[in-house]
């Protein structure tokens, strides 16, 4: 993400918190602000991390939070958070808003399903199995799409790729080796970080 001394930063999809939480008690940063969609998510890193200086949690849609913003942001990062579990043409152009010109949008998501099967070829979720909150069985929609889909649309929605790499983990001795798309891309305009 490059050096955060002083810069304000978004983590979009932040889960329990654990990221944003090492970002705004260890970079410098001016401010993190944690996304998160999920009520009980956005309790759990309240409960973690509620006592970290500089941190601000929000229970919100992503795509929605960030269109109220504009100019408010240096960083956007999704560490397998929303970018992941987020039609990604509602959220590049809203993750477009608070970004000034020149900021940094830093993302992480599966480079393939996790059963081994290829990513998508378009932009298209697919529904995957998972346990709901109360612990019933579930589906919700992911988009585990291919490096050159993620490139596409970051030019289509004002983003200039910067660098992008993937990197794989072997996995579980009896499961299916894990790949990870890492990119980093900024929004058009003057002033890069």
């Amino acid at each position: 993400m490059g050096d955060l001394a002083g810069h304000t930063v978004a983590e979009l999809g932040a889960g329990a918190g654990h990221q944003a939480a090492y970002v705004a008690a260890e970079l410098g940063t001016a401010r993190v602000t944690a996304i998160d969609s999920s009520a009980a998510q956005h309790t759990r890193s309240r409960d973690f991390y509620g006592d970290v200086c500089g941190l601000e949690f929000v229970h919100s849609d992503a795509a929605g939070y960030l269109q109220t913003h504009p100019g408010s942001l240096d960083v956007a990062c999704s560490i397998f958070g929303a970018l992941d579990f987020s039609d990604p043409q509602r959220l590049f152009p809203a993750a477009a808003v608070p970004l000034r010109p020149g900021g940094t949008l830093v993302f992480s998501t599966l480079a393939h399903y996790r059963t081994g099967a290829p990513p998508e070829t378009e932009c298209r979720p697919a529904d995957i199995p998972t346990r709901m909150p109360d612990g019933r069985p579930g589906t919700m929609q992911r988009w585990v799409l291919g490096a050159s889909v993620w490139k596409e649309l970051l030019d289509e929605h004002g983003f200039d790729l910067v660098d992008s790499d993937t990197v794989h983990d072997p996995g579980p001795d009896d499961g299916v080796p894990v790949a990870t798309n890492l990119f980093r891309a900024r929004r058009r305009g003057r002033h890069p970080l």
